[in-house]
């Protein structure tokens, strides 16, 4: 494992941050051909699907192991898509390899492994509170052999250039709130499949699979055939996959956190406030470096200890852990990077580093997978019950 962190430490180094300029500036055009090439690269090295198993082409790494790819891999916005294991479409190939039929595998599961097409996944909406993912207005009907889905999506990350969204819809709505939906495939050249406009995040609105999408779902049919699993089921399969999802944003997170503290160290030690006299030399300064070292070490034990327990005992042992480290890590990452950005003054708040994109994009790690006070409420009503109190 050491000489493949070794080995994946220098491929990020040497050959994907020297491609942050063009993707921070948003030369996309620029930066795609950029990245194919990496990817090729990527397959050649064995570095390619670290959290598919083998049998599928992947690396097949334990999640404990591939946390910490995920932490390498986290320095850099462009890391994971370089090895194809990029939010949603990782998850996406979870759900396929356990829930797909062979035919689903086959026309979808196959080329997104191989990174020939990219998807999307479509569950928030902007009417309802995504902090209860049972409370969904998407509908998928029956209408003969088919399903006619009709619904209204925002924040379907990497939407742009897709070839096909996994939506939410329900499909009982008289069913038990955890039962009332399934998950369904729906090529993104249905008709009926609208892709309104990319939904702007703190003023940028991205392109390709760097970008969330606003979509219509109106009167779009499509194959009951295309239903992952069986219906009602879209609920506990979303389930499934936020576990292992979660400990991938975590280590993510550490990643960013990690480089942060390299830049902030750098500025710190170059930067001068007058002929002689560095940043590095302020108490303050020195004060955030000792902080921001602690927290970053500590979020890394506590994650790496949940991916172990998930792999030895299951994600549902670990659903206190999960929760824990879900809104720990989010708080640790916003102080790091709120920090590394002071200590750069102005240029903290350009596209000169990466602090900046970060510092957009990944403030939602407070929200998205359940928002930081869900999953307090949630830790602390498991705790406590523990003791004999029951909170509703």
């Amino acid at each position: 494992m050491q000489l493949l962190l070794r080995t994946l430490e220098a491929f990020v180094r040497e050959e994907i941050i020297p491609l942050e300029r063009p993707f921070l500036h948003h030369n996309f055009d620029t930066l795609e051909p950029l990245l194919k090439e990496k990817r090729q690269q990527a397959k050649a090295l064995g570095l390619w699907l670290p959290q598919i198993p083998e049998l599928y082409g992947g690396m097949g790494l334990s999640l404990f192991d591939h946390g910490l790819v995920s932490e390498v891999l986290g320095r850099t916005p462009l890391g994971h898509c370089v090895l194809n294991c990029q939010a949603p479409d990782a998850g996406n190939m979870e759900i396929l390899i356990e829930h797909g039929t062979p035919e689903q595998k086959e026309r979808f599961l196959r080329p997104l492994l191989a990174g020939d097409i990219r998807s999307c996944f479509s569950m928030t909406e902007p009417e309802n509170a995504g902090s209860n993912p049972t409370w969904l207005s998407t509908t998928a009907v029956r209408d003969g052999d088919d399903y006619m889905i009709n619904g209204h999506k925002w924040f379907t990350t990497a939407a742009d250039g897709a070839a096909f969204a996994i939506v939410m819809a329900v499909t009982d709505p008289a069913a038990a709130r955890h039962q009332r939906a399934s998950m369904i495939i729906v090529p993104t050249d249905t008709p009926g499949f609208n892709v309104v406009e990319n939904t702007s995040v703190m003023g940028e609105r991205g392109q390709g699979w760097a970008s969330h999408a606003e979509i219509r779902y109106d009167d779009c049919r499509v194959r009951q055939e295309n239903r992952l699993g069986a219906e009602g089921m879209g609920f506990a399969i979303a389930q499934q996959r936020l576990g292992p999802g979660r400990i991938h944003h975590c280590m993510r997170w550490i990643g960013i956190c990690e480089r942060s503290f390299d830049l902030m160290c750098r500025q710190a030690a170059l930067r001068e406030l007058a002929p002689g006299r560095t940043l590095a030399q302020t108490g303050p300064v020195q004060n955030w470096v000792a902080e921001s070292r602690a927290e970053i070490d500590a979020a890394r034990l506590l994650v790496l200890q949940t991916a172990r327990k998930i792999d030895d005992e299951g994600a549902y042992a670990a659903r206190d852990e999960i929760s824990l480290i879900k809104f720990h890590v989010a708080g640790v990452l916003q102080r790091v990077l709120d920090r590394a950005i002071q200590v750069h003054g102005a240029m903290g708040l350009t596209d000169e580093t990466p602090l900046a994109f970060w510092y957009r994009h990944e403030r939602a790690a407070r929200i998205y997978d359940g928002p930081d006070e869900v999953h307090k409420w949630s830790v602390a009503r498991r705790i406590l019950g523990r003791y004999g109190q029951s909170i509703h």
